[in-house]
């Protein structure tokens, strides 16, 4: 089987038990997720398979778009509802409070890493250091808020919808959050609502996927790049991954078929066009 199939993960297992449970429902070892959801989040898994796990990178890339709630007046070890209660602390929040510091965060913004995250500092995984009580430098990134959006507010609660880059944490962002509002907070519940294009209106559950209702998405279904039919000459040359003449007057990237299976995706780098990837 190849292709691609977005998963609805399901609360309280992580994004490794999804593919497990694939491997065996699909009878294959070759799949790979794009994009990690902690185990108390739900929402789009993208699943590529076979030969399509190639693409794991570039999907992995995509943006991303949440909907998330905050616990207020605790913080966590883990920056989750799952976590040991390390501080509490009450204040009462106006809406007007939460629309402030949502606008300060879109745009560019320098993240520290959660502790309790799969990043490796000296080959070793950050909650590895966490539960041995080992003190580590949380590893900094850049990355980009693009939507801040208040969808309920309480004494106990903040729901919000957010649009980020690539490699945010959602935990470190709520806690971030919380520091501006003069209060602390922790996630108590995440829905990954799109991944680039990827919807969660058409994803599938793990139930689907046993009951045989699921579709798998082609490479066509992906990219909406120009389509070119090739000869077997020209498909022994894309086979090696030679560079080719831009005689079709691509802008950006290329899907070559042959006998209407996408064979290679190529760009144009220099006006030559080079092969981006092997299907």
């Amino acid at each position: 089987m190849e292709g691609i199939v977005l998963i609805n993960k399901p609360c309280h297992i992580t994004s490794r038990d999804v593919v497990n449970r694939l491997n065996h429902l699909l009878e294959t070892k070759r799949i790979g997720h794009t994009g990690t959801l902690d185990p108390i989040a739900t929402g789009v898994l993208v699943c590529c398979i076979g030969k399509y796990t190639k693409l794991v990178n570039d999907l992995t890339a995509l943006d991303k778009e949440y909907i998330a709630t905050i616990k207020l007046g605790i913080k966590t070890d883990t920056a989750d509802i799952t976590g040991k209660v390390i501080e509490e602390k009450k204040r009462k929040i106006t809406k007007e409070e939460i629309d402030s510091v949502f606008k300060s965060f879109l745009g560019k913004q320098i993240q520290t890493v959660p502790k309790y995250s799969a990043i490796k500092i000296k080959g070793k995984k950050l909650y590895e250091y966490a539960r041995n009580n080992e003190e580590v430098v949380l590893p900094q990134r850049e990355v980009y808020i693009y939507k801040m959006e208040l969808i309920n507010f309480n004494e106990e609660t903040i729901t919000f919808k957010t649009k980020v880059s690539k490699g945010t944490y959602i935990r470190s962002l709520i806690e971030d959050i919380c520091k501006k509002l003069d209060t602390v907070g922790t996630m108590q519940e995440l829905i990954r609502t799109k991944q680039g294009q990827f919807s969660i209106e058409n994803a599938y559950s793990i139930k689907d996927i046993e009951e045989k209702n699921y579709k798998i998405l082609k490479v066509e279904d992906i990219f909406n790049e120009p389509k070119i039919e090739v000869d077997e000459i020209l498909l022994k040359k894309i086979r090696n991954g030679a560079k080719l003449p831009n005689i079709y007057n691509i802008k950006d990237k290329v899907l070559f078929y042959y006998k209407k299976e996408c064979i290679a995706i190529y760009q144009i780098i220099n006006n030559e066009l080079k092969s981006y990837i092997q299907l």
